[in-house]
């Protein structure tokens, strides 16, 4: 083990050597292989080259140079094709700020049975006076910032559930363009492993709304959406209800909207700022840390548990999504 696998526990050691082809021996070399490409690009700007910052890549990439290669100038690209969103990248930002604290994005205590971070997202929550859409995926993207700091979830990568219930108004905003925007930034362009995106509670205008954007995505995307609706059995048979709050039928309490907010804004996190949309700047650093929150604020969805039936890993990975748009 070298010092580059310093933070991966002897478990996820050998599930990055299984599953994602990473051999301590050749780390430094694979490394390499990919930095020497950088030269082939010169018309980006690669800000970052370094060993740590390079394997979060190839371990998306599965160890597989290119691929990792083209992943890393798709990064630098987008950031440079989308100035105006990464002027001000930082939690305190105010459309971040205000975004972060409704809850976008939400992370679970708890991951999940693979070790994944599950990431919750309440999309009635967004109060469209105060922040933009784009706001909300700047929110999206600093967090995976912050999280894929840690090498653990480099290997075991992330779960999204996202949470439809009373939507009409925030969904006549989601146009083609934005939402092709956030899968150019979230699918093609981020060094993160999702091992399932998950609608809940999706009425039949996100359907609609999926046949627009089901083009965009690429066919291992496509295999990892899972459509449950209103029938949360199905989203228990892959995650667990024990890790879950009520609102998706779980057996912990109703989901704390300002965790993850209070976690990377700390003690500014109740200094509200006038929102300024010019007013943007850089990456923030790892900032996990042990909360102990004193307001509360909740989602807009309850709903009722529901019996629950596990499936073990073959069979996750071999499920097709609940609906088919074809």
């Amino acid at each position: 083990m070298t010092h580059l696998q310093a933070g991966l526990s002897p478990e996820t050691l050998e599930k990055a050597r299984l599953e994602l082809n990473e051999n301590p021996d050749t780390l430094h070399q694979d490394i390499q292989e990919v930095r020497d490409m950088v030269i082939t690009r010169p018309d980006i700007g690669f800000l970052r080259t370094d060993d740590a910052f390079i394997l979060r890549f190839l371990r998306a990439r599965k160890f597989h140079h290119f691929e990792a290669f083209r992943l890393l100038a798709q990064y630098f690209e987008y950031r440079q094709q989308n100035l105006d969103m990464f002027k001000s990248f930082k939690a305190t930002d105010p459309g971040i700020k205000q975004a972060l604290k409704d809850g976008f994005p939400g992370g679970l205590a708890n991951l999940d049975h693979y070790g994944r971070k599950i990431l919750v997202l309440f999309a009635a929550n967004w109060d469209q006076s105060r922040y933009t859409l784009v706001d909300i995926l700047r929110a999206i993207l600093l967090s995976l910032e912050a999280m894929i700091e840690d090498p653990e979830l480099q290997v075991n990568g992330f779960v999204l559930i996202i949470d439809w219930s009373n939507t009409f108004k925030q969904a006549s905003k989601l146009t083609p363009s934005m939402l092709r925007l956030a899968i150019e930034g979230l699918q093609d362009s981020f060094p993160a492993r999702f091992g399932g995106i998950h609608f809940v509670n999706q009425p039949w205008y996100i359907h609609a709304l999926y046949t627009v954007i089901r083009p965009f995505l690429k066919e291992k995307t496509r295999k990892r959406i899972f459509l449950h609706g209103n029938n949360l059995n199905s989203l228990h048979q892959l995650i667990h209800p024990e890790i879950l709050p009520s609102e998706f039928g779980g057996m912990l309490p109703p989901y704390d909207m300002g965790t993850w907010a209070r976690t990377l804004l700390d003690h500014e996190y109740d200094d509200d700022s006038e929102y300024n949309v010019d007013s943007y700047s850089m990456p923030v650093k790892e900032v996990e840390k042990e909360l102990s929150p004193k307001s509360m604020k909740r989602s807009q969805s309850v709903v009722d548990p529901t019996v629950l039936k596990r499936m073990d890993k073959n069979e996750e990975e071999n499920m097709q999504p609940l609906l088919s748009l074809d």
